[in-house]
């Protein structure tokens, strides 16, 4: 059966509420629940981007059944990835065991902060294949002195560890980066449903391993409403990975999805009360080889009702699948 998961996503709500959210999550039934890691938001529209790490601290100490997740934490620039292996053991301790650290090669909206420009794809590839491998090592608890192409470790220890292994997801979108994950990862993440990622990354030594999915969704009973609240706070999505990679602020975003139509971005997001589309649209995670699927509801103010929708109407059919 596939497992559905709710997404605090920090680019659209304030800190407070994200740790609320998760709380209200858990008590409605969700499986698990995965959160984003920005500086910055993704349009001028969303209005928030507070910091992850203190947001998720919060969120694994008040919860208690949930699993949580970051996705996904880059560790190639604005992060060192020393101190990201501190950070997932930290929450790791704080969640008795409950996280599972998520891990991709980021977006130049959110790494170019440091003043170091955006590498190009491959070198960033390189980078991000070195640091899961200084933070998979970190993890096992043993010092260590890493001295590596882009990223350098001086006798490093972790000495908060949870009592069981952190596990890695590691994100991809093609044949090599599926193979990295398979090297390195506990579980694949991908955000839209493509067989061939998840066979590349079965056939380079994953099988039986997690297959992680985002679906975002705009429920409101009034289906308008729901449509046009998603063309306002989710038109950054319709250009793809290699766009959302590349742009460097929100006012690119804005400027990239100006001729977006709200039917543009119905297309790819459940819109209004009716359960029907969203199952359809996890139908075709889960067809691909997907064992989770992670919902995101559009917009701050309407989180409540969607997580009482979801307790009540949605979840029971999504157990059916």
């Amino acid at each position: 059966m596939v497992q559905i998961g709710y997404t605090t996503m920090c680019e659209q709500i304030p800190a407070k509420q994200l740790v609320d959210d998760a709380l209200s999550a858990e008590r409605a039934g969700f499986d698990y629940s995965v959160i984003s890691d920005h500086y910055f938001p993704w349009l001028e529209e969303q209005g928030h981007s507070p910091y992850t790490w203190s947001v998720l601290g919060a969120i694994a100490y008040v919860t208690e059944r949930i699993p949580l997740m970051t996705y996904v934490t880059c560790p190639i620039m604005r992060y060192h990835p020393a101190v990201v292996a501190q950070k997932a053991a930290t929450v790791g301790v704080l969640s008795d065991g409950r996280f599972t650290l998520g891990l991709g090669a980021g977006e130049n909206l959110n790494e170019h902060v440091i003043g170091q420009g955006w590498p190009p794809a491959d070198t960033r590839h390189r980078m991000f294949d070195e640091a899961l491998e200084i933070i998979s090592l970190l993890l096992q608890g043993e010092y260590l002195t890493y001295h590596g192409e882009f990223f350098n470790v001086d006798s490093a220890k972790l000495y908060d560890m949870p009592e069981s292994t952190v596990p890695i997801g590691v994100a991809a979108s093609g044949p090599r980066s599926a193979e990295i994950a398979a090297e390195y990862g506990d579980a694949l993440v991908i955000n839209e449903p493509q067989p061939d990622v998840v066979n590349a990354f079965v056939a380079a030594g994953g099988e039986g391993r997690p297959v992680y999915g985002q679906l975002p969704v705009s429920f409101d009973r009034d289906a308008d409403a729901a449509k046009e609240r998603a063309h306002r706070l989710m038109r950054w999505a319709v250009g793809g990975w290699k766009v959302m990679a590349e742009l460097p602020g929100p006012v690119n975003f804005a400027a990239h999805t100006d001729h977006v139509r709200p039917d543009d971005v119905a297309e790819m997001v459940p819109c209004g009360p009716d359960v029907e589309p969203v199952v359809e649209a996890v139908k075709a995670y889960t067809e691909a080889g997907f064992t989770h699927v992670a919902l995101v509801q559009v917009g701050h103010e309407e989180q409540q009702p969607f997580l009482d929708w979801a307790e009540k109407e949605l979840l029971p059919e999504l157990r059916r699948l």
